[in-house]
C-alpha cells in the first residue's frame, strides 16, 4: 500500500513516512490534511471568546528566541498587582469574555502564593470563568523555587481554580536544539512528565511546538511523534498548536524567517501524524490571521480566539498586540467558506454563528 493510500485508510504512519511527506507535491498534501480535518470536523472552524493576561516579564531564564522577558533587549520590566489583574478581568468578563488565559514569565520575587491567590479571586469572583493558567515551564520553575514536587504545585493549582493548561514551554523536544535555544529550563521530558501528571488528575491541557529557528524537520516529526506517545497514555491534549517563531528583538538572530509553504506542510503534516489529537490550531497571533485562514485548507480546525490583548508574541514583532474584533473574526471565517463555531476552552460547542 502506498504512504497516500495508507492515510486515506486511517492508518497510522512513522517517523520515516512522516518526513517523505515533506517532499510531497503541497497541494496534494493539503488535500490529504483537509480529508482528515473534514473527516473529524466536517466545515467547522473553532474559536473562543477569550482574553490574555500576561501578570508579569520579570524572568529568571533567559531564552534565546525569547522578546517578552525583560532583559537587555527589551528594558522595561514590570509586575501587574492583583487590583490591575482583577480589574482587567472585571472589564473582560463585561465583554462576554468566557476565558482567561493567564501565562507569564519565571519571576523569582513574586512568590508562589501571589499566583495561587490570583487564581482564587478570579475564581471566587467569577466561578463560570475558566481559568487557564501555568506553562509547565513555569510549574517547572515553581517547583524548583519552592522545592516542591510536580504533584505539589498541580494540586495547589487544582485548589486555586485552574481548570486548564496551556501548552506552552514545549518548544521543541530535541534536547540538542532545547540546550541551544532555552538551557536551563524546563527539560523535554519535564515538559511531558507535568502534563502526564496532569492528565492523571481528569484534567486536559494543550500542546504546543515552536518551530521555524534553528530546527530541521526531523526535530518537528519527532517532537510530533513525542505528543502521540503521551497521548496514547493520558487522551488528555485537546489541541495541537504549531506556533510560527517570531523573529524579531532576540537573541537567535535567524535572518530568513520560514516561508508560508513551510508553515502549511507542517501543519498538514501534523495533522496526519497526530491521527489521536483532535484539535490543531492554526494560532494567528504568530501565523498572521491571513495564513491562519489558509491553514483551515491545510488541516487546521481552530483559530484560537479574540485574545484581546497579547505581549508575548507581539514583543517579537507578532501583530497580535490588541487581538481580533469578534465580528471581524467571524466574518473572516466565514468569507473563507468555513463555519464559525464558538467553543468553551475544551471544545464544547456554545454557538453557531
Amino acid at each position: 500500500m502506498d504512504l497516500k493510500s495508507k492515510i486515506l485508510a486511517g492508518e497510522r504512519i512513522d517517523f520515516e513516512e512522516a518526513m517523505s511527506l515533506y517532499e510531497m507535491d503541497f497541494f496534494e498534501l493539503g488535500a490529504l490534511a483537509n480529508s482528515i480535518r473534514e473527516e473529524k470536523h466536517g466545515k467547522k472552524t473553532y474559536f473562543n471568546i477569550n482574553r490574555h493576561i500576561n501578570p508579569t516579564n520579570i524572568c529568571a531564564d533567559v531564552c534565546k528566541f525569547c522578546a517578552y522577558a525583560a532583559n537587555r533587549k527589551n528594558p522595561n520590566p514590570y509586575t501587574m498587582t492583583h487590583e490591575e489583574i482583577l480589574k482587567t478581568v472585571d472589564e473582560t468578563v463585561a465583554r462576554g469574555v468566557k476565558e482567561v488565559h493567564i501565562v507569564s514569565a519565571h519571576n523569582p520575587d513574586t512568590g508562589l502564593d501571589w499566583y495561587l491567590e490570583i487564581f482564587k479571586k478570579i475564581k471566587t469572583k467569577y466561578p463560570d470563568l475558566h481559568v487557564k493558567a501555568l506553562t509547565a515551564a513555569e510549574v517547572d520553575f515553581l517547583a524548583r523555587h519552592y522545592n516542591k514536587s510536580y504533584g505539589e504545585i498541580i494540586d495547589l493549582m487544582l485548589e486555586n481554580g485552574v481548570d486548564s493548561m496551556p501548552g506552552g514551554g514545549a518548544e521543541i523536544f530535541d534536547e540538542e536544539v532545547r540546550d541551544y535555544i532555552c538551557k536551563g529550563k524546563v527539560t523535554s521530558e519535564q515538559w511531558l512528565d507535568i502534563h502526564q501528571k496532569w492528565h492523571e488528575r481528569g484534567k486536559q491541557s494543550n500542546v504546543t511546538m515552536l518551530f521555524g529557528h534553528v530546527e530541521k524537520r526531523e526535530h518537528r516529526i519527532d517532537h510530533m511523534m513525542r505528543i502521540r506517545e503521551l497521548q496514547d497514555k493520558t487522551g488528555g491534549f485537546n489541541a495541537f498548536i504549531p506556533l510560527v517563531y517570531q523573529t524579531e528583538n532576540n537573541y537567535l538572530k535567524i535572518e530568513n524567517p520560514i516561508t508560508a509553504n513551510e508553515v502549511l506542510k507542517t501543519m498538514a503534516i501534523a495533522r496526519i501524524v497526530l491521527d489521536n489529537v483532535a484539535n490543531l490550531k492554526a494560532y494567528w497571533v504568530t501565523s498572521t490571521v491571513n495564513l491562519a485562514l489558509v491553514a483551515q485548507e491545510f488541516g487546521a480546525n481552530d483559530l484560537d480566539g479574540t485574545i484581546e490583548k497579547e505581549s508575548i508574541n507581539s514583543a517579537a514583532g507578532a501583530k497580535s498586540a490588541h487581538g481580533v474584533d469578534l465580528e471581524e473574526f467571524v466574518g473572516l471565517i466565514k468569507n473563507s467558506g468555513f463555519t464559525p463555531v464558538e467553543r468553551d476552552s475544551v471544545y464544547n460547542e456554545v454557538k453557531t454563528w
